[in-house]
């Protein structure tokens, strides 16, 4: 019996991990679209007139063990991929492709939902329900619902190819980031590394069998070197490296891959009535229109750049006393602004990362959430994961009632692709009057324990922490009927303001001195490290800004244009980096062919989300200073208004009512030193 086609008869109905086989996964999700075809089926048939219970609702409530069966496979394909997972996905990514066409494009099933639509003014429906109902309706309307038969026949083959292409890019991506390592046999080459990251590469060395010293791309092994080694040879190649993914003409490159993905999304849009990608995605977003998104970006640009320029400046005038560098390049960056901030501030992440023991800083942010939402996290070991690395919280209310089962994730391995995120291996919902509680995870790359050494974090890997923890705590306080309106299930430009409003409490006293003790002496972290922290917050903010928009400005012009005319991947990304470039361009190099957050994840058309949620963030977080970090009053009405609340009204209804006005940018402008403060 394939343990995979019917609920999980587990405490807490989590995933089995351990009884799954790999080779259940394609013929479980194949049984599992075909069960889920006969309940559409039976929704399609329903000889009663279309009602919002036995067509919208029922819609919702189907396929829901198909829906598990396919979380806990591409979570797997992220977090433990193997070739025969990443094999499986590629058979099975044009299957669900094109289930997912067989439903919005169903004109039997599309007549129902239509029908309850257009009487909905008529209907006495709660707001959540209203929301569904325009959600459900624009999922046909959105995807083909209206379109003839052979424009419909024209979407699926294009959907097809997306799936394929997308999951191309990732392994290729993958591929090339676990395909690379850097062997380091002179000592005299680790000059100016700390202690942590040479211990780190002599182990991976001798795991490998290798003598000497191994650095690879993964973030863990990568950051450090680029920030501290003075070998400026060694940190050209392993930038290079790390810059030319899936850009080399070989049987992993990403150029042609790009622009299928970008023409192939260009098709849908004009396919389905809209002038590009960016319109369509656009459409359901706080944002609304590319228009908006571009003036919003290029604003930010204006404030920023000459910010940027002065600290570029300055920090090439640094790094020509220090070492005579006459041009700065982009492997010279964080190594000079991590020397320039230590000489202005005196603050070294080496002498930081002893107060941020992995451990400390976990409970340090169970400690956040318990102060601010009254959140207990119980260790437990009777919950199956799919790595001895992986840890497993219960997560209870001040009242022992369950909220969440949580699953943490931290260190780097071959099988996880590089950076940090959040997913859920279930949705909350209330169904039968029971209500559902989520399965949240955090999955990051965070440096692996030593012989001689715990997991020790830089600051910036306590704030990736927090972020996650953030979009976590998303997922778990959700409180919503329906499970495609629950915890992160929002606009896209709204799900970073949970996440990157957390990330404040890093910067402030009452908070850091919770977790942030000398793993050996036990000693709270000095105030006067606080304060260099608080200092440092915005050391070449001007130039991060620009990073972004860069990021930001990129993704709009391969999803904001017309693409068909693009044949040189690169010319067209230097074109679209033109007024945010500060350092010298690398041929060798080229950012869209491994930009894995807009080609592979759902971030296309949307990575300026990051800096629109930083206006709500930094707005918001004011709240909470005006009346105290941890206030009560504040934080229950950020759970009861935003957290809870999924994507059951429209964000900025949502919002208001929290903070009681729409954000305003000067916070944001404010805190990154862009405005006098």
């Amino acid at each position: 019996m394939n343990i995979l086609l019917s609920p999980f008869n587990t405490k807490y109905n989590t995933a089995p991990f351990s009884k799954i086989e790999t080779q259940d996964f394609k013929p479980a999700i194949i049984s599992l679209i075909e069960d889920t075809k006969k309940e559409i089926d039976a929704i399609v048939n329903n000889p009663e007139s279309p009602t919002f219970k036995n067509t919208i609702e029922a819609l919702e409530y189907s396929g829901q063990q198909l829906e598990r069966a396919t979380s806990i496979f591409f979570n797997l394909n992220a977090a433990e991929t193997n070739d025969d997972i990443q094999k499986i996905a590629q058979e099975l990514s044009p299957i669900l492709s094109e289930f997912g066409n067989d439903i919005t494009l169903n004109d039997a099933l599309f007549k129902r939902v239509k029908s309850v639509y257009d009487s909905k003014d008529s209907l006495e429906l709660t707001t959540e329900q209203r929301t569904l109902l325009d959600k459900k309706y624009k999922s046909f309307s959105r995807n083909g619902a209206n379109l003839n038969e052979a424009d419909k026949l024209k979407l699926r083959d294009i959907d097809k190819k997306l799936a394929q292409l997308k999951l191309q890019f990732g392994e290729h991506v993958l591929a090339e980031t676990n395909n690379y390592q850097m062997v380091i046999t002179d000592e005299n080459d680790l000059s100016g590394l700390p202690e942590g990251a040479r211990e780190a590469a002599k182990q991976l060395a001798e795991s490998k069998g290798i003598e000497g010293w191994v650095f690879t791309l993964d973030y863990p092994s990568y950051i450090p070197f680029m920030t501290y080694a003075d070998n400026r040879k060694l940190r050209e190649e392993l930038s290079k490296a790390s810059g030319s993914k899936a850009f080399k003409g070989d049987a992993l490159d990403n150029q042609q891959t790009v622009l299928d993905i970008a023409n192939l999304r260009y098709q849908r849009a004009q396919l389905l009535g809209y002038k590009t990608h960016a319109h369509f995605v656009l459409e359901e977003r706080m944002a609304e229109t590319p228009e908006k998104v571009e003036s919003f970006l290029n604003e930010l640009l204006e404030k920023a750049k000459p910010a940027a320029e002065k600290e570029f400046k300055n920090l090439e005038q640094f790094a020509k006393e220090l070492d005579g560098i006459s041009r700065l390049e982009k492997w010279d960056s964080a190594y000079y602004s991590e020397k320039l901030k230590q000489k202005l501030f005196d603050l070294d992440d080496e002498k930081l990362k002893p107060f941020f023991k992995l451990e400390n800083v976990i409970n340090g942010v169970f400690t956040i959430a318990k102060k601010l939402f009254g959140l207990e996290f119980e260790k437990i070991d009777s919950i199956d994961t799919y790595h001895e690395d992986v840890l497993t919280y219960k997560v209870t209310d001040e009242n022992d009632n369950l909220v969440s089962i949580f699953y943490a994730d931290f260190f780097p391995r071959s099988g996880k692709r590089n950076g940090a995120w959040m997913t859920s291996y279930k949705s909350q919902y209330i169904q039968n009057n029971t209500n559902e509680r989520p399965h949240v995870s955090n999955v990051c790359n965070f440096t692996k324990p030593t012989k001689s050494k715990p997991s020790l974090l830089t600051f910036n890997e306590v704030t990736t922490l927090f972020h996650e923890f953030g979009h976590a705590l998303h997922g778990m306080l959700a409180n919503t009927t329906y499970p495609s309106l629950s915890g992160t299930s929002v606009y896209w430009d709204f799900v970073e303001l949970p996440s990157q409003v957390l990330e404040n409490w890093c910067y402030e006293k009452e908070a850091l001195e919770l977790f942030a003790t000398h793993y050996e002496t036990g000693e709270v972290i000095p105030m006067e490290l606080i304060q260099k922290i608080k200092a440092s917050s915005t050391f070449h903010e001007g130039m991060q800004t620009l990073r972004q928009l860069s990021f930001g400005l990129l993704d709009m012009a391969w999803h904001g244009t017309d693409p068909s005319e693009i044949t040189d991947v690169k010319s067209y990304e230097s074109e679209a980096f033109k007024n945010t470039e500060l350092y010298p361009d690398i041929k060798e190099n080229c950012m869209s062919t491994a930009f894995s957050h807009i080609f592979q994840g759902g971030y296309s058309s949307g990575y300026y989300s990051y800096k629109w949620a930083e206006v709500l963030d930094a707005d918001a977080f004011d709240y909470f200073k005006q009346h105290g970090i941890f206030s009560k009053e504040i934080a229950t009405k950020f759970k009861d208004h935003v957290l809870s609340q999924g994507g059951t009204e429209n964000p900025m209804v949502l919002y208001k009512r929290f903070r009681g006005q729409e954000p305003q940018p000067e916070a944001l402008l404010k805190r990154a030193g862009l405005l006098p403060k």
